[in-house]
């Protein structure tokens, strides 16, 4: 009998597998998980920035705690500049005086002589025009010293219309001296003027220009002002 024999086996190769199917559905999924992601991110870094930015409470004690001050600007000076020969007295003065030539016993035929009632005004102040700012020196707490020329006379203004002639008197042969009212005047003049520098014009100048000079910079927020006059 014939001994049928089985033809050998021979082992079958698997299909490779098939990459998967990316469908619409999954492209709609992975591009809304990117753009979640991308948001939060921003979200993120938005949020640690304005962290960042709030002020903490070093940050607003550095803002309030006092500034030093720096030295006097030019725009200083020149404010003060603008008041020129800062003029802070003026007073009104009167004197009496007689000038001429008596001629003695024959003054009735050669004197030349006047009365006169002189009124002037007298204004005193100090020159702020000269300064610089090294006329200044300012301190770390806002203290101002600064330093000024002394006060001086501005001016010598005769009050024409008060300032009159009492009398006057001229010899029988002479025809008076037409520069004897003039010289009164002058004369007048000096007197007048020490006499306001003897009740204090100077020193009433000095105080003046203290206290507009102090409330000045004072109003642009300086602490104080210390003012020294010299020269």
């Amino acid at each position: 009998m014939e001994t049928m024999t089985r033809p050998p086996e021979t082992e079958s190769t698997p299909p490779a597998p098939r990459p998967p199917r990316v469908t619409f559905p999954a492209v709609v999924a992975i591009a809304f998980l990117a753009i979640v992601a991308l948001f939060g991110f921003l979200t993120w870094r938005a949020v640690s920035n304005a962290v960042d930015g709030v002020p903490t409470v070093a940050d607003i004690q550095e803002a309030f705690a006092p500034q030093p001050y720096e030295d006097i600007g030019p725009v200083v000076v020149t404010a003060i500049w603008d008041l020129g020969e800062l003029t802070t007295v003026e007073m009104v003065e009167h004197t009496y005086i007689e000038k001429g030539t008596d001629g003695g016993w024959l003054a009735w035929a050669r004197g030349d002589s006047l009365s006169m009632l002189v009124v002037a005004e007298i204004g005193a102040g100090v020159d702020l025009t000269t300064l610089t700012p090294a006329d200044f020196d300012v301190s770390d707490d806002g203290v101002v010293s600064l330093q000024l020329p002394h006060a001086e006379i501005h001016y010598t203004a005769m009050d024409n219309e008060a300032t009159v002639v009492i009398d006057r008197e001229v010899g029988l042969f002479t025809k008076g001296d037409s520069q004897l009212e003039s010289e009164a005047r002058q004369l007048a003049e000096t007197i007048l003027l020490n006499q306001a520098i003897e009740t204090g014009i100077l020193e009433s100048a000095e105080t003046n220009t203290t206290k507009v000079l102090t409330n000045f910079l004072i109003s642009l927020g300086y602490s104080n002002v210390e003012i020294t006059f010299s020269g």
